[in-house]
């Protein structure tokens, strides 16, 4: 764990800490200027595997904060990294939504149509809000047959505004139960997206610290990577589940306008 007044980098979830559904946090806008303020440099990294980087930077700047296409890692993107380095000849079939496939498709990597899934080779499962049956028949029916399994996270639940609803790990789940096979997770709380995030920034573990609203993906993700851990209260994690929680941060905030707070009163010493 490093202090907070030598955090330079951050590693920033977003559902459930900049917003929760489409309804943006209190200081959004706000907090982003504090940190290029601070001179504290940041990549927005998200599980949510259903918008492609372009969206969440057209998503942000409907809340009247702008960031670049370079300040943003999503899933898919690290998905579509993963799957580029180790089987760029790879044929995927997919669940998920279109910013999953558009952005398999910008790396140059093939994915079959939907209704012409023969000869797939990897399945590559990210949150469906248009989930069917037949999409999931498809699935079990490739990787039982040797097709490598890919989940582009786990999350079992997602913060919407309504309340906690079910996520790509739910999927992954069923699929895993009919098929006895266990997926290759890429998003957090695995290391990769934490890497492939510093390799963006060209931080170290010494100067970086990953702020989140989740236990299990945010803040096991850091640890898992080595990097200092904050998190927010705004979201999935309440202080009430964090008291008995196995998982435990190095710093707790109410939301991102109290991160902005204090880490604009550590700078101002």
């Amino acid at each position: 764990m490093i202090e907070l007044a030598s955090v330079r980098n951050l590693i920033i979830d977003m559902d459930g800490v900049l917003w929760l559904g489409n309804s943006p946090m209190p200081g959004l806008p706000e907090f982003i200027d504090a940190l290029r303020q601070l001179g504290i440099r940041f990549i927005l990294a998200t599980n949510n595997a259903s918008k492609s980087g372009n969206e969440y930077v057209a998503k942000l700047a409907g809340f009247n904060t702008t960031v670049t296409l370079q300040e943003i890692l999503t899933s898919p993107q690290a998905t579509a990294m993963y799957l580029a380095r180790h089987a760029p000849d790879a044929r995927i079939f997919t669940i998920g939504e279109p910013g999953l496939t558009s952005e398999l498709r910008a790396s140059g990597l093939t994915v079959v149509p939907q209704d012409q899934p023969a000869g797939a080779t990897h399945v590559v499962v990210g949150w469906d809000r248009n989930l069917t049956y037949a999409k999931l028949v498809e699935a079990c029916l490739l990787i039982r047959a040797g097709a490598t399994f890919i989940g582009t996270n786990p999350d079992v639940t997602y913060p919407d505004a309504r309340g906690i609803i079910p996520g790509n790990g739910a999927t992954l789940a069923l699929l895993r139960a009919a098929t006895d096979v266990e997926p290759i997770i890429i998003g957090k709380p695995q290391p990769e997206m934490m890497i492939q995030s510093m390799q963006r920034l060209g931080s170290t573990p010494e100067n970086t610290a990953v702020l989140g609203d989740r236990l299990d993906t945010d803040i096991l993700g850091g640890q898992n990577a080595g990097l200092t851990t904050l998190l927010v209260l705004s979201g999935i994690t309440t202080r009430e589940s964090l008291r008995t929680a196995a998982i435990q941060p190095d710093y707790v905030f109410e939301d991102i306008r109290d991160v902005a707070r204090k880490l604009g009163a550590l700078h101002a010493r």
